[in-house]
């Protein structure tokens, strides 16, 4: 059984080993070609490419925040309109 044992762990380890760069390579792509659509359509004059992902995270969040207020107020209204409808 041990050898079993220790065959197994070595097929463990390439394995894993294997996933792991590919899973490193894939990553490593996905981030240069994010900075590179960041910097082409996304930055202003005068930023970084970090700084411009942070300003548009920022901006996706406001956007988010304000959908959601929006969402929130047409509920009530409509909520308004069938207890009105109602009595």
């Amino acid at each position: 059984m041990s050898k079993l044992v220790e065959a197994n762990k070595k097929i463990e380890k390439t394995v894993v080993g294997g996933y792991k760069k590919i899973e490193k390579t894939v990553v490593e792509g996905y981030k240069k070609i994010e900075d590179k659509f960041v910097d082409k359509f996304l930055k202003k004059d005068d930023e970084t490419i970090q700084e411009a992902k942070e300003r548009v995270k920022k901006e996706q969040k406001e956007l988010e925040k304000r959908r959601d207020e929006e969402l929130q107020k047409r509920k009530e209204e409509s909520e308004k309109l069938i207890n009105k409808n109602n009595i």
